[in-house]
């Protein structure tokens, strides 16, 4: 019986050594391990820039900042249109006609001060005054065509004209605006998909550790039920398959969080909110390069195109108009009033030969202030003001050209921590390997296990979050240069 029982036990042993080496511990690379399963859908980042662009409500937001500008150039520009004006007043009393006086008035303001107006007057009755008094003889009506200029102030500029030029500024400034509030959308956007790509890939290599732990761990309860191993054994290989779960549990914490942030930037065509569906999966892309940009042509396309600096450098002409305005109010007010009567197109309709010495109204208008406080208060203002935008144009340039020169470094030296952190994975999967093969044949050291595999998980996690950090960084780097557009 002793015989037979040793011959089973030595059958039995092979039979679960089959067994245990029959589902060999495989440990898959990188690219390996996050390759897309047949169930899931993937998206990648053009699809979701282009969900972003087209249909984020600050993206549209930023979209009708154009328009509003194109809109305050036309408000600007109605201080130029045509006005036809009329009245018409009469008194009779006692069966008498006090008088009957109608005008009516068409002014055609023009850019250079000069300002063209017709008039029409019909005035009649027993009493009018001898300033407005017309002939019988022409029907009581009259026709005068002149026009106003000024030779003092508003000459050159006048409030007109500075609202306009100013509408046009505020135009760039617009213009700056959009790009600057769609860059922060598309930057706030492109780091939560960084997020998100992080979270799911982390939670994959994380349930590759808890496989090897659940297959080591019924490896050893295994050998401790053949008297292999001690219990201590099968207690240490438990805790860590527990680790592996608790870490596998957070893991898919975050990534569900991560996928809520990230539908904070997925609307429909229709503004409805999208939600990121549990298959919908990021897709690895190992190929991360630097950008082809060199830090020179970055600095100089920031200079040049930043939406900061191209504010407040259309702000800076705007206060350049104003300061023009403020000096040109210094000057008296003088304008001079020419009206030709009845020609060169008289009452009838008829044209009439001119004789700019007859026939005609003349007036002088004069204004000037003795003292111009409030003129050359304005003035000082504005001059103030136009200083204090220089000083933060400069502060501003200075400001963004060190942002790009510190995210370019960074990023440089990013890319060299992914070299080697990609060669540390390799070496801990090698030696997780080696550890696996001395378990298959007998002379395994669970210590040493459980440690090369916590190692080669955190180099893992390390090398995918270094991943998304350099991604992080020339997205960051666009940014700071000022057109996110030229990465994506």
């Amino acid at each position: 019986m002793s015989v037979l029982k040793h011959i089973s036990l030595f059958f039995l042993l092979c039979l679960c050594s089959v067994s245990v080496l029959g589902q060999e511990i495989q440990i898959k690379k990188l690219d390996e391990l996050v390759e897309p399963e047949d169930s899931v859908n993937l998206f990648t980042l053009e699809e979701y820039l282009q969900v972003v662009m087209a249909n984020h409500p600050v993206v549209k937001q930023a979209n009708l900042l154009p328009e509003t500008a194109q809109q305050e150039i036309q408000l600007a520009r109605g201080a130029f249109d045509p006005k036809l004006t009329g009245n018409w007043s009469a008194k009779n009393y006692k069966d008498t006609d006090y008088y009957d006086l109608f005008n009516t008035t068409l002014k055609v303001p023009l850019w250079f001060p000069v300002d063209p107006k017709i008039s029409f007057d019909r005035n009649k009755g027993e009493y009018v005054n001898p300033q407005n008094y017309i002939a019988e003889s022409e029907n009581y009506r009259q026709i005068t065509m002149g026009l106003s200029l000024p030779v003092g102030r508003g000459l050159f500029i006048d409030d007109r004209r500075a609202a306009v030029r100013q509408a046009e500024s505020f135009v760039k400034i617009n213009d700056a605006e959009k790009v600057k509030m769609i860059n922060k959308v598309v930057l706030d956007a492109l780091k939560a998909y960084w997020d998100w790509y992080f979270g799911y890939f982390e939670y994959k290599v994380v349930d590759q550790s808890l496989n090897i732990s659940s297959e080591i761990y019924r490896r050893v309860k295994l050998d401790y039920e053949f008297g292999e191993v001690a219990v201590v054994d099968t207690v240490q290989a438990a805790i860590t398959l527990q680790n592996r779960k608790t870490d596998l549990q957070a893991a898919l914490i975050d990534f569900r969080k991560a996928s809520l942030k990230l539908a904070n930037y997925l609307w429909a065509e229709n503004g409805i909110p999208l939600e990121v569906r549990d298959n919908v999966v990021p897709v690895l892309d190992v190929a991360f390069e630097l950008p082809q940009e060199s830090l020179d042509s970055l600095i100089s396309y920031a200079t040049e195109n930043h939406p900061e600096l191209l504010k407040l450098s259309a702000k800076g002409e705007q206060l350049e108009v104003s300061e023009k305005l403020a000096k040109e109010n210094l000057k008296p007010r003088v304008d001079l009033n020419y009206n030709l009567i009845n020609a060169p197109i008289d009452y009838d309709g008829d044209f009439v030969p001119l004789d700019v010495r007859n026939n005609y109204k003349f007036g002088v208008d004069v204004e000037f202030p003795l003292f111009l406080r409030k003129e050359r208060a304005k003035l000082k203002q504005t001059k103030i003001k136009v200083e204090q935008n220089n000083f933060e144009q400069a502060y501003t340039k200075q400001q963004i050209l060190n942002d790009v020169r510190g995210v370019y470094f960074e990023l440089e030296n990013g890319n060299q921590m992914l070299s080697l952190l990609r060669a540390a994975v390799g070496n801990y999967e090698r030696l997780l390997e080696a550890e696996i093969f001395n378990l298959e044949t007998g002379e395994s050291d669970l210590f040493k296990i459980n440690f090369q595999q916590d190692k080669l998980l955190e180099s893992q996690i390390k090398l995918i979050k270094q991943y998304v950090l350099v991604e992080k960084a020339k997205a960051q780097l666009f940014y700071a240069a000022g057109n996110l557009n030229q990465l994506y």
